[in-house]
């Protein structure tokens, strides 16, 4: 059954031989071999289905040790249904047949990528992908199907994207829309069941392209946590009085940006501040003096906002050296200069400049140290979006997650601005990009509607002719073009 906790080892022996009572007492193993004596007698089981408990990885404490030494799916940061789906394949008889409904998850994240390897010595038939459609009831869950036969690995698989839940009969409705896909375009890093016009796009893409992390070496980071903030995220009317009662305050005030504030080419304003005293910066500066009493008096206005806030913030697990400063960080200098910053939870590329430097921000934003409008061009087109739906997890709501993992392998033409065309296409792309940051800056700041009408109808038309620009950048063809739009 699906719903028996994954136990046995991978030579088939009775799971109890390798637990002490302890562990026996406590984790109650099942022997299908004790229970199925018959069947496993003639070889396992004809088929197998199931839908195996969604439970997530934090969860399964001390029993990781358990996995590690039984199963080879084992992953750290891998959620309990891997597991059961190799010990379901084991159970099997030759020629039997596996069919479960699974997370989709392992397809694209890192704790899949031993799932991954695995499958690649199975005779995996079939995955249907239900994407960030939420086939259970009351629960979020992204799921697919995966159909394995106890059998010699095959050079192909059948696939399916799930577009939507309501059809009658889900053979029915996967009559037309089932895709071979050939294994070697699979890669460790991460699967995505594309049909091969994509697959062959997004390869092109690949070729095309260096990583985005060797681009920019590496400079992909997140932003801050404070611990605390109520203490320490203050409102543009909290900053001012301090400044009023101490200007010294300005020093370690920075405006602060939230993933809302953050929109594509659009002007960064914020409404909220953070005082950012990092780890070190007191014993770097107070010179001997008692600590709290220099910070006291170097800072008054800040020591006395921050005074009540004390326990709260002597309780943080992730506080500085002193209660009253942030945790380390190894990058606290690159919020001084120039970037491209990015909310984590997005539907495509939404990247806004900050010119100057100067803006911080919380965790659930990221940032590029660079102000390339060529490559801010790049990042915010169609085509990045489709590469980067295509790549990794969707969400509910067709929303993507923004990590340093995953922006790093982001595919960026790498032209050689000796040669003439690579010059004129990469200033050709810098120019719209310029007009859109300036056009985008107008429009919020337009008083009549028939201005306004007039800039939206601009930013559209640059933003079509970004997306022209950055086709060519990959030498797509019509066909090609046609993928990404969504016209084939």
């Amino acid at each position: 059954s699906g719903q028996d906790a994954p136990r046995g080892s991978k030579s088939g022996q009775d799971a109890r031989a390798t637990l002490t009572p302890e562990e026996e007492h406590r984790i109650k193993p099942f022997s299908f071999e004790s229970a199925f004596k018959d069947v496993m007698a003639k070889g396992g089981f004809d088929a197998i289905v199931g839908n195996p408990p969604y439970v997530r990885q934090e969860s399964l404490g001390e029993l990781k040790n358990y996995f590690q030494k039984h199963y080879k799916v084992f992953q750290g940061t891998a959620d309990l249904y891997t597991y059961f789906i190799e010990r379901g394949v084991s159970l099997l008889k030759p020629a039997g047949r596996f069919s479960y409904i699974v997370g989709n998850k392992w397809m694209k994240t890192s704790y899949g990528v031993e799932l991954r390897k695995w499958l690649k010595f199975q005779a995996l038939e079939e995955v249907i992908d239900f994407a960030d459609l939420q086939v259970f009831k009351g629960a979020t869950t992204y799921t697919c199907i995966l159909t394995i036969k106890k059998d010699k690995p095959s050079d192909l698989i059948r696939a399916a994207n799930v577009e939507t839940l309501l059809f009658g009969n889900l053979e029915s409705y996967l009559s037309n829309k089932k895709f071979d896909i050939h294994f070697n375009i699979l890669t460790d890093s991460g699967w995505s069941l594309t049909n091969k016009s994509t697959s062959d796009l997004l390869s092109k893409m690949k070729e095309t392209g260096v990583h985005l992390g060797d681009l920019v070496g590496g400079k992909i980071f997140r932003g801050l946590i404070t611990g605390l903030n109520e203490a320490f995220v203050i409102s543009a009317e909290k900053r001012n009085e301090l400044l009023t009662l101490d200007v010294r305050s300005d020093e370690i005030i920075k405006p602060f940006l939230a993933g809302r504030d953050i929109k594509r080419y659009e002007h960064l304003t914020s409404e909220k501040y953070i005082i950012t005293i990092p780890s070190g910066y007191t014993n770097s500066h107070r010179d001997g003096k008692d600590s709290w009493t220099w910070f006291a008096n170097t800072y008054p206005a800040i020591a006395t906002h921050l005074k009540p806030f004390e326990k709260a913030a002597q309780a943080r697990w992730d506080k500085g050296e002193y209660w009253w400063e942030l945790r380390s960080c190894d990058y606290y200098n690159e919020f001084e200069k120039p970037k491209l910053f990015l909310p984590d939870i997005s539907q495509r590329g939404n990247f806004a400049i900050d010119n100057s430097g100067g803006f911080f921000s919380v965790n659930t934003v990221y940032f590029i140290s660079s102000d390339d409008l060529f490559l801010m061009g790049v990042l915010n087109s169609r085509l990045m979006t489709f590469f980067y739906s295509n790549n990794f997890s969707v969400y509910s709501g067709g929303y993507l997650r923004f990590f340093t993992q995953y922006l790093k392998l982001l595919p960026i033409p790498n032209l050689d601005l000796t040669n003439p065309l690579d010059k004129s296409r990469h200033d050709g792309l810098v120019s719209l990009v310029d007009q859109m940051l300036e056009a985008k800056k107008r429009l919020a700041v337009a008083r009549s509607e028939s201005e306004r009408t007039q800039l939206e109808r601009k930013c559209a038309h640059l933003d079509h002719e970004i997306d022209k620009r950055v086709y060519e950048l990959y030498d797509l063809t019509d066909e090609e073009i046609g993928i990404v739009e969504g016209n084939v």
